[in-house]
């Protein structure tokens, strides 16, 4: 039994749906080679029809040699009383120049009648020729039947009347699509089943995740005889979302024995992930499963421990098949266990049998209780251990710092921030101006290390998170501040906690300038004036 399954990815068109996802030409482009060189069999583009972005991409793409994947236009059937020869959009489908093109028609007779207000009869005629055409100028056509699981449900004749005319019209695929989101894995399976014996063109899916069943409905339309299914990468798309091609893949791929993408290149799904998520400017979902930077993160010290013998016990695959990796929290639930792996992961020596051990997982706990936090913060606790362990000399010394912001009635906010440290044994005293002070405190201190250590001109600030800790006391609240810091594609994040926004944000920023300081030994340990 051949078990290839076909992949089709609508990032670039589904995908750019969602809120706050939007790509330019050049970004699509550059997704579409990622996705080409992942091993994805479709790529869908956008809807050359719709707006002059997505023919861009399309004029892209075609100066760009694809290795594996084809690019796909999206468009609709040619509208009601109207011919394909004459439909505008069906034009621009051929226009796009891309060896496949997908296209949609209405499946559910709700739509048919009180969205189109057509004849149903009608609707079926331009589905089968609209397929025709598009067949006939040399096109692979996938038929996307919009809205057909509703369809079947309320009317399944007429639903499988419109997908068989856009078979006998020569349609390549038939894909069900479940566009509102709303159907069950059980009716999936049964209606999968039932088309199954009515057609003989392959089928498809395309699920939504309006009830967070997109990638539950896929997995069980491909296990009723599907052979092709459409998704996103991170399960991006309109309202709740598509069916999440870095969940689907692996289901399918690693616990059913499916071939998706080539087996060398599952191992990249991770990287894939965080790209698209980049190129998007969006956060990645920490808690995705096998691709979120938690979906292997252990935190309970009985857990840990457990892992350490055996990963199996609290892993339902190896994180590396995936492109992750494990990750041992450390917190206020933290036992032994964790202190030793996490030590062993940051290359810090600590004997099995040292007293050091249980210091330390003491002193994490209280200060886990103070409102600091170690799990987003690992360069902090890489500092924490070997100041414990007397293992450390911070690369500067604060003798003292002050702050003026100054409001003038007209205009923005003037702030200063003027430093004293000892550096080397020698005093420096500098003074900065910044959009706030947070920002002018980060360039007084640049200011005062930089003549020891100019290599910190390669690092800076990424990201600054506040979180209130004690919601009742109002302003007077504890406060942490979370600081991410990158140097080229390095990044690492520190933390600080007070009553003062501005003492929290002096802790996690000096801790993050002597990390890197820390990880640049072989150029900046040496402490010798320059």
């Amino acid at each position: 039994m051949d078990r290839t399954i076909h992949l089709f990815d609508t990032t670039l068109r589904d995908g750019t749906q969602g809120e706050k996802v939007a790509f330019s030409a050049k970004d699509k482009l550059r997704i579409a080679q990622r996705l080409d060189a992942f091993g994805i069999d479709y790529i869908e583009g956008g809807w050359p029809g719709s707006n002059p972005k997505d023919m861009q991409f399309f004029e892209l793409a075609r100066n760009h040699s694809f290795n594996h994947a084809k690019i796909v236009a999206f468009g609709s059937t040619c509208r009601a009383n109207n011919s394909p020869e004459e439909d505008h959009n069906i034009q621009m489908l051929i226009d796009a120049g891309t060896p496949a093109v997908s296209i949609f028609g209405k499946s559910w007779l709700l739509h048919v009648e009180e969205a189109l207000k057509i004849d149903t009869l009608e609707n079926i005629r331009m589905i089968h020729d609209s397929v025709r055409y598009l067949k006939e100028h040399g096109k692979e056509v996938i038929y996307d039947a919009e809205h057909f699981f509703d369809g079947y449900k309320t009317n399944p004749e007429y639903a499988l009347s419109t997908i068989k005319s856009a078979e006998s019209a020569g349609a390549d695929t038939l894909v069900l699509c479940d566009t509102n989101g709303g159907t069950l894995p059980n009716e999936v399976r049964k209606i999968v089943e039932e088309v199954k014996e009515h057609v003989d063109t392959p089928l498809g899916i395309h699920a939504h995740n309006d009830c967070e069943l997109a990638v539950a409905n896929t997995l069980a339309a491909v296990n009723s005889g599907c052979v092709h299914l459409q998704g996103t990468v991170n399960g991006y798309g309109e309202r709740c979302g598509n069916a999440n091609l870095c969940s689907v893949i692996p289901n399918l791929q690693l616990k059913q024995e499916y071939r998706c993408v080539p087996e060398e290149k599952i191992s990249e799904l991770s990287s894939l992930s965080r790209f698209v998520s980049e190129v998007a400017n969006l956060n990645p979902n920490h808690r995705q499963p096998y691709v979120g930077q938690s979906a292997f993160a252990h935190k309970g010290g009985i857990h840990v421990s457990a892992v350490m013998k055996n990963a199996d016990t609290y892993e339902h695959v190896a994180p590396e098949s995936v492109g992750n990796r494990r990750r041992v929290l450390v917190s206020d639930l933290s036992g032994k266990s964790n202190i030793r792996y996490k030590s062993d992961q940051l290359g810090i020596d600590l004997d099995k049998e040292s007293e050091e051990i249980p210091a330390i997982v003491d002193k994490l706990k209280h200060l886990e209780n103070d409102g600091y936090q170690f799990e987003a913060a690992e360069a902090s606790l890489e500092l924490l251990v070997q100041k414990m362990k007397k293992q450390w000399e911070d690369y500067f010394t604060l003798e003292g710092f002050r702050i003026i912001v100054e409001k003038n009635i007209s205009g923005d906010s003037r702030t200063e921030a003027t430093i004293r440290l000892t550096v080397n044994g020698q005093m420096e005293h500098c003074a900065a101006e910044g959009s706030g002070p947070v920002h002018a405190l980060d360039k007084a201190l640049r200011k005062a290390v930089h003549r020891f250590y100019p290599g910190i001109a390669d690092m800076h600030l990424q990201d600054y998170k506040v979180r209130v800790l004690d919601h009742k006391d109002g302003t007077d609240a504890k406060v942490r501040v979370l600081i991410d810091s990158v140097k080229n594609d390095k990044s690492w994040t520190t933390v600080g906690v007070s009553r003062n926004i501005i003492d929290a944000s002096w802790e996690a920023l000096s801790d993050s300038f002597n990390y890197y300081l820390a990880n640049q030994h072989e150029q900046t340990h040496n402490k010798k004036a320059i």
